[in-house]
């Protein structure tokens, strides 16, 4: 299959690449920064260009693949971006910012593969969302908002396409061992500095960078199997939760009532009650 994989120049996407290109796929590499994915050409992949939030990338990206191969079976929206702190800090700026390349960017790559997918009476899209797209840490509100957009989407998605031979998966990660964690706890001191979050914030950093510096976190090539399942499965499932806790967060937050759930959170990341 031709396959295509954004933000694929690190963590979850680059292992991605190089899991679906030993089972013998096509596989195309896309990301800003093609040098960092120099060396997957050893796997066969073929690094693009792809800003997700420029259009012109977007459609350049995809015409490049369609010229070459006459297709795409699969796109695996995998490019994420993540700024942590207080809604009333975040500036709307970097708001819009994750929206744009966690949702849409997302559904605009997704808009043109769906015509040649349609045309071959195949495809599948495969959306890496998170466990955030389905439960709410405090700081996290505006990547909140993009994943759980990312979750609506898709399940409307899977709806509309369906009857055109198309399959859409989401995939819900929990704790994964990259350098995400260590970014969005930066930016959210950074967010938080000198406001009168930031003893609170403080605290939530310091408990991110302490999980996403510890070896208890899953890796990259977990959620990397799990791509790889849905890509191949005859009947994939609507939903993977691969990584540390995302099946058991998933369900406490369906089973406890808001006020349990909520202290339970303070619990955790040991934020004060008053």
């Amino acid at each position: 299959m031709i396959i295509l994989v954004t933000g694929a120049s690190s963590g979850i996407g680059y292992s991605s690449a190089i899991d679906l290109a030993r089972r013998g796929h096509k596989v195309y590499g896309a990301a800003r920064r093609t040098d960092r994915m120099e060396p997957l050409r050893e796997y066969g992949i073929v690094p693009i260009s792809l800003d997700v939030t420029s259009e012109a990338s977007i459609q350049a990206c995809v015409a490049e693949i369609l010229a070459a191969e006459g297709r795409i079976d699969v796109l695996v929206n995998n490019a994420g971006y993540g700024y942590f702190g207080a809604i009333e800090n975040v500036p709307l700026e970097e708001a819009r910012r994750q929206l744009e390349v966690n949702v849409f960017g997302l559904a605009r790559l997704t808009q043109l593969v769906l015509p040649p997918m349609r045309e071959h009476g195949f495809g599948r899209i495969v959306n890496v969302s998170s466990v955030a797209g389905r439960v709410v840490l405090p700081f996290g509100g505006w990547y909140h908002v993009s994943k759980y957009s990312v979750e609506a989407l898709s399940d409307a998605l899977r709806l509309e396409v369906k009857p055109f031979g198309i399959d859409v998966v989401l995939i819900e990660p929990g704790g994964i061992g990259t350098d995400w964690g260590l970014i969005a706890a930066d930016h959210l001191e950074g967010s938080s500095a000198q406001t009168p979050y930031a003893p609170t914030a403080e605290k939530e950093a310091r408990f991110m960078r302490i999980a996403y510096s510890g070896r208890w976190l899953a890796r990259p090539s977990v959620v990397s199997r799990a791509i790889c399942r849905a890509v191949t499965a005859r009947h994939p499932h609507h939903r993977y939760h691969p990584g540390s806790g995302s099946y058991l967060l998933l369900v406490l937050h369906a089973l406890l009532p808001s006020r349990w759930w909520d202290a339970l959170m303070r619990a955790i990341l040991r934020l004060p009650i008053r």
